[in-house]
């Protein structure tokens, strides 16, 4: 392909990222490659060379917790004894739902499903309570859908035809191993079909459910109850929590006001038994054999456009990590996260909240009743740097029977996770706890506890180095970080008082104004084109503005010091959301992911700032030039 020059006056993110586009090649296991990606895969290099000698018996840890994730993955990557046993430890499970003779039959066993980690349709979980944050209490979802979003079952989306017809087939080939007949898989998948097809009409796409304040609507138990009059909610309850609940968070409310009745009762078992038999089948794929765990992978590579399935070292390694995640993660902090970079991040977050500080009190379209509210509630944001202070409390007890199979030990390592969720219920949210391990290159904004994480894994080059410019610093690590603040004034953040509440904190017409910047937000993005689908700019608002609200405040943190460079700022900031993706993950991503592609949270951004005009001399009738009433900064 030659190398046709852009101009980064026409195209900023192109002539960044160009060169490194043509010559990036993307794994064949993998969706995409880029600069969130690439830090990601050298991550798994090392992990999958460490984890290597250590199945070897060499260098291993001395850390029990560590020596048990060894014996796990010695079993899981024991691929000759998956072959041997084959699909054995899976038809038990299978026989015990085909033996299901009725709903109630069934019902009458959910709370034991549930606790064992086997199907049951029972879609509950613990989470803060939205008018209370420091509280966990309970929320009622919904069932999950066959397909990627409810968009996907429009009468006109060929996309969602073509992807379920390859879910279809994966099945067809898949069952006859676990030894169901043609005319029984028929059967099956017809009504599994049919019953994900009514559920699609009744559950909340992505878009509504990217907008958190919709989502609050608090049940009293004994009303919520009559929603499913035949599923014994006290029972179940009682069993699973020791007591009934006395309210419920449900989120989900058009499935459960409309179609709950209906879909949990004695005239639908039928597809509700033909549902939980395929998730019996699907329970252990992974576990099983070579043949059997890439089979049952070929639907979600096919969502993502993915050619190659995992190697079997890599999915062994990442199918044993999953249980101990942040075991690992503080390995790789303990390796690879100095002390002095951790101070250098800490001090980068505290200057990101000062200059943070400094811009709401100049925050003109603001009340300075709403202000003071604002720079309250920065005033408490609670940074998390590098690697939690401690593990969940439930890794102590992740022992590993090595006399007990594969999926016995996978099982009873089930069992813990789903007791400690269950057990978070009606106490305190622990705020020490992380939702994500210190090698995983991310970081969040959590509203209910108004905290900021930055695992270890992100904080180094291209976002963070000692050895590139301060400014090219703050185009990436720092650009991230004020990102992951202004969350908390984004179109869900603002909802959010200092305790992380539900809580409006502003007067109308300060909220109005707000709400003007932001559907200015959503305009800038909506419809643009990724790969031949558009840009939902309802949905990637609250990251749009996230990422508005960062890039304003990194860089006037950036103006700050000595060896200021505007160019070095922002083409930093291009750098990091380089991406090289197959098409059919950027088409699905455009319907469920609530942030916008790389390239655009590049272009469009970058042209609300005048630095940026200036520092590459962009002018009008140029593709990047923006009229200066268009521009649009909110924080």
């Amino acid at each position: 392909m030659e190398n046709v020059m852009v101009r980064l006056q026409d195209d900023f993110y192109k002539a960044v990222n160009g060169e490194w586009e043509e010559t990036a090649v993307i794994p064949e296991d993998k969706p995409r490659t880029g600069g969130f990606s690439d830090l990601a895969d050298e991550i798994e290099d090392l992990m999958l060379a460490t984890t290597d000698k250590w199945l070897a018996g060499n260098d291993i840890p001395d850390n029990s917790i560590l020596q048990n994730f060894v014996k796990f993955h010695r079993q899981v990557a024991d691929y000759d004894k998956r072959e041997e046993v084959g699909v054995k430890p899976v038809l038990p499970l299978i026989e015990e739902y085909k033996h299901l003779t009725s709903f109630a039959d069934f019902t009458s066993k959910i709370a034991d499903y549930e606790m064992a980690g086997k199907p049951n349709l029972l879609p509950f979980g613990v989470a803060p309570d939205f008018m209370n944050a420091q509280m966990n209490v309970l929320w009622a979802e919904a069932p999950s859908l066959i397909l990627p979003d409810t968009t996907y079952y429009a009468e006109d989306n060929e996309k969602g035809k073509e992807l379920l017809a390859k879910w279809r087939a994966m099945h067809e080939e898949l069952l006859p191993k676990f030894g169901f007949k043609k005319e029984e898989i028929k059967d099956l998948l017809d009504k599994v079909i049919a019953l994900d097809a009514k559920l699609a009409q009744y559950v909340l796409s992505s878009e509504e459910s990217s907008e958190y304040v919709k989502l609050y609507h608090p049940y009293d138990w004994s009303d919520f109850t009559t929603l499913a009059p035949e599923l014994p909610l006290d029972a179940i309850f009682t069993q699973i929590l020791g007591q009934k609940p006395d309210k419920v968070i449900v989120p989900e409310e058009r499935f459960w006001t409309k179609y709950a009745k209906d879909f949990y009762s004695e005239k639908n078992w039928e597809y509700l038994k033909a549902s939980l038999l395929l998730s019996a089948v699907n329970s252990w794929t992974a576990y099983l054999t070579d043949e059997i765990r890439i089979l049952s992978g070929s639907y979600n590579r096919a969502l993502s456009g993915t050619p190659k399935p995992m190697d079997k070292k890599k999915a062994a390694f990442y199918l044993a990590q999953g249980p101990y995640n942040q075991a690992l993660g503080l390995w790789y902090a303990g390796e690879r996260f100095s002390p002095e970079a951790k101070r250098d991040v800490e001090a980068k977050v505290a200057t990101m909240i000062e200059v943070y500080k400094g811009r709401l009190n100049k925050t003109a379209w603001l009340d300075s009743e709403t202000r003071a509210k604002a720079i309250t509630k920065l005033n408490v944001i609670t940074p998390h740097i590098g690697y939690p202070e401690q593990l969940p409390k439930t890794y102590r007890q992740k022992i590993i029977d090595e006399n007990l199979s594969l999926v016995e030990n996978a099982q009873k390592l089930s069992e813990i996770s789903i007791a400690y969720a269950w057990s978070k219920w009606n106490k305190p949210v622990d705020r020490k706890e992380w939702h994500m391990p210190a090698h995983m290159v991310n970081a969040y904004y959590d509203p209910q506890q108004n905290q900021i994480v930055f695992p270890a894994a992100i904080l180094q080059a291209p976002f963070y180095s000692l050895d590139q410019s301060s400014s090219a610093n703050y185009g990436g690590i720092g650009a991230v970080i004020a990102h992951e603040i202004s969350h908390a004034f984004d179109t869900n953040g603002a909802s959010f008082d200092e305790n992380g509440s539900l809580n409006n904190w502003w007067s109308d017409e300060d909220y109005k104004a707000f709400k003007e910047r932001t559907d200015k937000v959503v305009a800038q993005f909506d419809g643009l084109d990724s790969y031949g689908a558009k840009v939902n700019g309802q949905l990637t608002v609250s990251e749009n503005v996230a990422d508005l609200g960062g890039l304003a405040c990194a860089l006037a943190a950036a103006k700050k010091e000595a060896d200021f460079s505007a160019r070095d700022y922002f083409t930093n900031f291009a750098r990091i959301w380089r991406m090289k993706a197959r098409p059919e993950y950027m088409q699905m991503l455009a319907a469920v992911d609530v942030h916008a592609p790389g390239k655009l949270r590049t272009n469009v951004q970058v042209a609300n700032f005048d630095d940026f005009f200036t520092a590459f001399d962009v002018k009008e009738g140029d593709n990047m030039w923006r009229d200066e009433a268009d521009r649009i900064i909110i924080w």
